[in-house]
C-alpha cells in the first residue's frame, strides 16, 4: 500500500504511526513537511518551504486563511509532483490545520483521507476567556477566533475519516461533527517511559538529584499562562518556605506556544520570575530550558511531586507522560485533565487558587509515603487507557486501514531526535 502523511512539522502526532506501517514492507510510506519537519526511518520525506507573506491588505479575518492558502498552494506542488512521478497514495492522513489538507482530494481524488482533527476553536468552555487576568476578547477578536476554524470545517467536509485524541477534544466541535469523529490517541510508548529508580536528574551547575531528594517539577513546551506558569510560580514562595530542602527543577522555553504573547520586550518567564522573586530562594529554582528526550524522562522520574496546570486546550503529552513515570501530579481541575486524573491517581485543585495549589503541593511532599499509590496508580491509567503497543497504535491502524480506498471515476472523480517537553 501507498501512504502519504502530511504535516508542517512531520511528524509529530504521526511518528509511531507512520514508523509502524514504514516497517511493513509492502507498505512505501512518504511524508510531506515544512522546512523543519524531521525524518523518520522508513519514510521518505519532502520539503517545503514557505515564504514570508505580508497579508496587511488582507481583511484582518481572513488573514489566517489567506497564509493557509499560501501553504497549501506548497503542498499542492509538492502532490502534484509526486503524482508526476507515479506515486498515487491508497492512503493520505493529514492535520485539519494550517490548510495543508485543501488541495489533497482534488490531487488524490481515488486516495482514502484521514483528517487528524485537535482542536476546534470557540469562545465559551475553552481556553479564550478562561483567565479574567487577561484581557476578553472584543466582537472582533471573537469573530476572528470563529474564522480560525475555516480549514478545519474544510478538511472534515473532504475527509472519509477524522481522529482526534480525547474526548474532550472531540467536544470542543460542535455536536453534528463531533459525533462523526472517532476518538484515537497517538498513544505513550510505557515500556519506554517507565520509572526508573536509578534516574538521576543533572542541574545547571553539574548537581545530581535522584529520587532521594525532594524535588518539584513543571513541564510546558513554554513557560506561559495558558498552561498555568503564573499559577505555579506564585505558589512557590509558600512552598519552599515551609520546605527548605526542596528543589524545584523546570522544562520549558521562554516564547510562546498558545495564547497572547507577552508585552513588548518581556517574556512571560521573567514577568512572574520577577513578581515572586522577592519571596524565592532562587537557588533552589532551577531552568532547564529545552532538553533532550532522555534527560527530560530522568526530569520526571525524580520528581516527588509534578504540577500539570492548563487552560481548557489541548492535553500536554508531558501530562501523560509524567503519569507514565509514576509522578504524583497536582493537575488543574480544568476539563481536559479530569479526562485522565480523578483523584484517585492525582490531586486536583483550581486553576486559579495558588493557595491551592501550594496546600495540594505541600500535603504530598510532607507525607510522600502516603501518596506513593497515587503515582502507581497514574501510571496504570497510562497502560490501561494510552499504551502505544497494546491500545492506542492498534487502534489507531484499525481506524486509518479501516475502509477501502476510494474508487476513481464516477461520482467520486522517544525516541526522535529533539527537545523536549513537546505538546
Amino acid at each position: 500500500m501507498k501512504i502519504l502523511f502530511v504535516h508542517n512539522n512531520f511528524p509529530a502526532q504521526f511518528r509511531h504511526l507512520a514508523e509502524h506501517l514504514a516497517a511493513d514492507p509492502a507498505n512505501e510510506v512518504r511524508a510531506i513537511g515544512a522546512d523543519g519537519a524531521r525524518p523518520v526511518r522508513g519514510v521518505t520525506l519532502h520539503r517545503y518551504s514557505l515564504q514570508m507573506a505580508d497579508v496587511g491588505a488582507t481583511h484582518p479575518f481572513a488573514r489566517r486563511f489567506d497564509l493557509e492558502t499560501r501553504r497549501a498552494e506548497q503542498v499542492l506542488y509538492v502532490a502534484a509532483m509526486l503524482m508526476s512521478e507515479g506515486f498515487s497514495p491508497d492512503l493520505v492522513v493529514v492535520h485539519s490545520g494550517w490548510g495543508e489538507a485543501l488541495p489533497l482530494r482534488a490531487v488524490f481524488p481515488g486516495a482514502r483521507l484521514v483528517v487528524y482533527c485537535e482542536y476546534f476553536y470557540r469562545t465559551e468552555q475553552s481556553d479564550v476567556n478562561f483567565d479574567p487576568e487577561f484581557p476578553a476578547l472584543g466582537l472582533d477578536g471573537a469573530v476572528s477566533l470563529r474564522a480560525r476554524n475555516a480549514m478545519t470545517l474544510l478538511a472534515l467536509a473532504e475527509a472519509d475519516l477524522a481522529i482526534t485524541p480525547t474526548e474532550w477534544q472531540r467536544s470542543t466541535f460542535p455536536p453534528a461533527l463531533g459525533s462523526s469523529i472517532a476518538v484515537a490517541h497517538e498513544g505513550i510508548d510505557t515500556d519506554h517511559v517507565r520509572p526508573r529508580p536509578e534516574a538521576r536528574c543533572r542541574l545547571e551547575d553539574g548537581t545530581l538529584l535522584s529520587r532521594d531528594d525532594e524535588v518539584i517539577t513543571f513541564v510546558n513546551r513554554n513557560l506561559e499562562p495558558l498552561r498555568g506558569y503564573h499559577i505555579f510560580m506564585r505558589a512557590l514562595p509558600r512552598v519552599l518556605a515551609e520546605r527548605p530542602k526542596a528543589r524545584v527543577v523546570i522544562v520549558g522555553g521562554f516564547g510562546v506556544s498558545y495564547g497572547q504573547r507577552a508585552p513588548s520586550g518581556k517574556t512571560w518567564h521573567q514577568i512572574f520570575l520577577d513578581e515572586v522573586s522577592g519571596g524565592l530562594d532562587l537557588k533552589r529554582v532551577h531552568f532547564l530550558g529545552h532538553l533532550p528526550y532522555e534527560d527530560y524522562l530522568d526530569v520526571l522520574r525524580v520528581s516527588r511531586v509534578h504540577a500539570y496546570l492548563t487552560y481548557p486546550f489541548v492535553l500536554s503529552w508531558s501530562c501523560l507522560e509524567a503519569m507514565a513515570t509514576g509522578c504524583v501530579l497536582v493537575a488543574s481541575d480544568t476539563p481536559p485533565v479530569r479526562e485522565v486524573i480523578d483523584g484517585q491517581n492525582g490531586l486536583l485543585v483550581p486553576f486559579h487558587s495558588p493557595d491551592a495549589l501550594a496546600e495540594a503541593l505541600l500535603r504530598v511532599l510532607r507525607a510522600p509515603e502516603r501518596h506513593a499509590e497515587m503515582g502507581r496508580r497514574a501510571r496504570e491509567t497510562i497502560r490501561r487507557r494510552f499504551d502505544l503497543r497494546r491500545v492506542s497504535l492498534p487502534r489507531m491502524e484499525r481506524l486509518v486501514m479501516g475502509a477501502s480506498p476510494r474508487p476513481t471515476g464516477g461520482a467520486t472523480d522517544r525516541p526522535q531526535p529533539g527537545v523536549w517537553p513537546q505538546g
